[in-house]
């Protein structure tokens, strides 16, 4: 049988003006800023106005380890929020924008897959409505006043040693991670290094992703540490008088994206920090909106559980004050093969033994995901390679596991295929079964909480972090910070820190090479390993075969 591609699906799809799509969530038409036909943001003015309405049930969907063998977290987000309305349920779905860097380095597009995928496609893969440009202008004005007042006398006089406000630009290019400012003579100010991390990675991407309205934004941008003086004392945002102009070019940016999916059912895409180099979960104002508007909100959190899932509980509901009703991990067949190691090229014949193997990768998301008390239900994303027999050795294990796996086939069918786990994921919800809690308190000492991370969720024996390091969190502490969570950046690809190591390790260690406090987003990312907040493009980045083809569509992005 020969499928449609991704895109030849997305083209093909029947999209209804903004305008009805929000009607399906009250939203009047006055409160939509249109962008074109298909997409719109949310007025300021109507999401307050929202206040004191009973929230919806909160879903998270979460995935095992990403192999190259592919899980479908996105595609299951869709398809589980589509299946929710094709049962009578009124569903609304949250999920981030897509980075230009990985759009044309590797990874490819971000709006899910077959007929589960939300639209406008190519919009949402690109441009879509400018905040990541604006997050960019907005970091690099801070950068660029952050000079400036040190070329013109330095009144605070910050330790040019001592800057640690990086540049920001939403593209992949390892050349930048490392530079020398200021170069060619005095008009161009003081040399000093510095370096470029993407956008995603921004603390600005975080700030907005966290902000429950302007004037909360306003306050986080003020509150960022962009340098130190000799006496070591922090230098804020605020003391170089940029907060105000950055909220100006952010202001618009804040307001959450209403799009559709191929199904005409509504969707917020808004916000978009990386899970494995930051917190890997949209905006809370786009959440906290939907929560308002719909009985279910369908989420998802970055890569895999032990990334984006726990900075989504630990840091997210944590500053948001919400939880999931109920949590959905999705694994695939030829996943299980691959951490059962399977090569890519050998996933295709049915291999039993394989999934057995693989399939303490998922067991231990599964674990990990219910120790913050909430129920879990495992969803196998189908390939139409799978066996019947392959299918139910995954659902055998789930079950042992105290968990119960449904098989979903959203991608082949839309809501069709997804009804069943629909129907189980809005029975748990409606349940009230969760306990959540995160995994460790607010006043615990920020290098346990690193630890805590490391031993409960990757399962490593110790942190290796040097005396720099742990006087630096210590001196964080002293300074009022000790009470803010962690965020991990970590490879996506393994429990550890080596991404090579699949299945379900233990006995390793996870190196901590640099700790980085971001005071206005509210937390202290701790960066491990060899992860780089700048990531580079392959040797064959998928920018080489998008293009503009003799039909005037854009060829190569999905």
């Amino acid at each position: 049988m020969a499928y449609k591609t991704d895109i030849q699906i997305a083209r093909e799809a029947n999209k209804l003006p903004i305008q009805e799509i929000g009607a399906k969530l009250g939203i009047p038409s006055d409160d939509l800023l249109p962008f074109g036909h298909d997409k719109a943001k949310v007025s300021a003015e109507f999401i307050k106005a929202q206040e004191g309405k009973k929230d919806g049930k909160l879903i998270l969907v979460t995935a095992i380890n990403p192999t190259p063998a592919g899980e479908g977290k996105t595609t299951t987000t869709v398809g589980l929020a589509d299946g929710l309305n094709s049962i009578g349920k009124q569903a609304a779905i949250c999920i981030r924008e897509a980075s230009l860097g990985p759009c044309f380095g590797m990874k490819g597009g971000a709006a899910g897959g077959g007929y589960a995928q939300v639209i406008p496609m190519e919009d949402m893969n690109l441009h879509f409505t400018g905040d990541f440009h604006a997050i960019t202008s907005a970091h690099s004005l801070l950068s660029a006043m952050i000079d400036n007042h040190i070329y013109w006398g330095n009144d605070l006089k910050i330790d040019q040693r001592r800057v640690v406000w990086r540049r920001v630009v939403d593209m992949n290019d390892r050349a930048l991670r490392d530079i020398v400012t200021s170069l060619g003579g005095v008009a161009n100010g003081f040399p000093r290094q510095s370096g470029f991390d993407i956008t995603v990675a921004s603390e600005v991407m975080a700030i907005l992703c966290l902000s429950n309205d302007i004037d909360d934004l306003q306050k986080r941008l003020g509150d960022i540490i962009v340098a130190y003086t000799r006496d070591r004392e922090p230098v804020y945002c605020r003391d170089i008088k940029a907060d105000g102009a950055m909220t100006v070019l952010l202001e618009q940016a804040m307001q959450p994206n209403l799009v559709q999916t191929l199904e005409n059912n509504p969707a917020f895409v808004h916000g978009g920090p990386f899970a494995n180099i930051a917190h890997g979960c949209n905006s809370v104002i786009a959440t906290k909106t939907a929560l308002k508007l719909a009985d279910y909100v369908v989420t998802e959190a970055g890569f895999g559980a032990d990334l984006g899932a726990e900075k989504f509980m630990n840091i997210k509901c944590r500053k948001a004050g919400i939880s999931p009703a109920v949590v959905v991990c999705v694994a695939t067949i030829r996943a299980m093969k691959m951490n059962g190691g399977v090569a890519k090229a050998d996933l295709g014949p049915e291999n039993i033994k394989a999934v057995k193997a693989g399939c303490s990768n998922l067991g231990r998301h599964i674990e990990n995901l219910k120790s913050f008390g909430v129920p879990v239900v495992v969803a196998i994303n189908h390939f139409v390679t799978d066996t019947d027999a392959e299918v139910q050795v995954v659902k055998d294990y789930v079950k042992t596991q105290g968990s119960e796996a449904i098989l979903s086939q959203h991608w082949e069918f839309g809501s069709k295929g997804s009804a069943e786990l629909a129907k189980r994921v809005a029975e748990i919800a409606d349940a009230d079964m969760a306990n959540f809690a995160p995994i460790y308190p607010d006043d615990m000492p920020l290098m346990e909480k690193i630890e805590t991370v490391a031993k409960r969720i990757y399962r490593a024996d110790e942190v290796l972090a040097d005396k720099k390091i742990r006087n630096q969190l210590r001196q964080w502490e002293e300074q009022g910070y000790g009470n803010l969570p962690v965020c991990m950046a970590k490879t996506q690809y393994s429990f550890s820190t080596d991404p090579s190591l699949r299945g379900a390790p233990t006995g390793h260690s996870v190196p901590v090479r640099e700790v980085r406090l971001s005071a206005g987003a509210g937390f202290i990312v701790a960066i491990c390993g060899e992860i780089m907040t700048m990531p580079g493009l392959p040797r064959v980045p998928s920018a080489e075969a998008i293009m503009i083809n003799d039909e005037g569509q854009i060829d190569g992005l999905f």
